[in-house]
């Protein structure tokens, strides 16, 4: 099957672009694509990997759906496109980035800037329908981002993986912390990060700490 994505993760991943699963879930989300509004659009399906080349990957963001509301989903999780009013979580991670790093509070809420510097911004739903969360869950997709962090576990060494809340620590439980930099916390949604765990984690630092010590370029947060 023929797959629009970056080149060196179409060449990783075709052989899961083969297996019927995945023929299953292109007929679906093509289906839904035709008759419902469905988000991301359609050519940012796979922005977090055309963002952030296999080679170039240092960093790993795991999340649940995109957003489900109109204009908000660009492809990369916890992302906004620019000119859309920053949701709650996101504003409660760069919260802590400013308390972390003492950096701005960013003007805009899309996060290609850090994509672009290695971070993989990846959904485990990589679609969602219109107000509707979690519609497009238990399709395939699942399936699909689980052989994606098999994938960066096995052939990368010393990644970071940051894994926030319950779903995202569950779905990491393949991630070898031998291997690579696992950090969790309490998600940064309103309902989680308010209780405590989230705020104070200081997980862009340690982040960067540990890429500095690796000889590697720290991220612009």
């Amino acid at each position: 099957m023929d797959i629009k994505i970056e080149a060196s993760w179409k060449e990783r991943l075709q052989t899961e672009f083969e297996q019927p699963y995945f023929a299953e879930l292109v007929a679906f989300v093509r289906q839904e694509y035709a008759t419902q509004p469905i988000y991301p659009p359609g050519r940012l399906m796979f922005n977090a990997f055309d963002k952030c080349p296999f080679d170039q990957t240092k960093v790993v963001i795991l999340g649940q759906d995109p957003y489900h509301g109109k204009g908000q989903a660009n492809g990369l999780c916890f992302s906004v496109n620019d000119g859309v009013t920053i949701p709650p979580s996101l504003n409660n991670i760069f919260k802590e980035i400013k308390d972390d790093l003492d950096k701005p509070f960013p003007r805009t809420g899309n996060l290609e800037r850090w994509a672009e510097q290695g971070v993989l911004l990846l959904n485990a739903t990589l679609t969602v329908r219109e107000g509707k969360p979690g519609s497009h869950q238990g399709h395939g997709w699942e399936r699909f981002t689980d052989a994606v962090i098999r994938l960066l576990n096995d052939d990368k060494q010393g990644l970071v993986f940051l894994l926030w809340g319950k779903y995202a620590q569950d779905k990491g439980k393949i991630i070898d912390p031998k291997k690579h930099f696992v950090l969790k916390s309490k998600h940064p949604s309103p309902m989680s990060a308010n209780y405590g765990g989230w705020f104070g984690n200081k997980h862009f630092s340690q982040a960067n700490n540990y890429l500095k010590n690796k000889g590697l370029p720290e991220i612009e947060w």
